[in-house]
């Protein structure tokens, strides 16, 4: 959780006073709160999985093929997928999946 400077609106920073309790201070106001309880959490979120970006099934429905190497099961055609991931001025980044229906492995390059 953050808190914020009743007075001036500015974060509160955690520091060390000279008792060596933890408080919050203010870097413009001279005020303090000391601090009362630890709290900690996290949340891990799930990564989507590189179909769901992608589109699905479905994105992969009309797409041509080329000679490209599986690195997984080594069949040596593989269809490819070509998305602008990053910005306009950067280049587009290619996606595989095997050929093999087997295998259906994807990757990227």
């Amino acid at each position: 959780m953050v808190y914020f400077c009743p007075f001036c609106g500015n974060i509160l920073f955690v520091e060390e006073n000279v008792s060596g309790q933890m408080q919050f201070t203010c870097n413009v106001c001279p005020i303090y709160f000391p601090v009362k309880k630890t709290k900690s959490h996290r949340n891990y979120y799930k990564l989507k999985e590189i179909d769901d970006v992608l589109g699905g099934e479905e994105a992969w429905k009309n797409v041509d093929s080329t000679e490209e190497r599986c690195p997984k099961c080594s069949h040596d055609k593989a269809y490819f997928l070509q998305l602008q991931t990053r910005s306009a001025d950067e280049p587009m980044t290619t996606f595989y999946r095997c050929c093999n229906n087997e295998c259906k492995h994807n990757w990227r390059d």
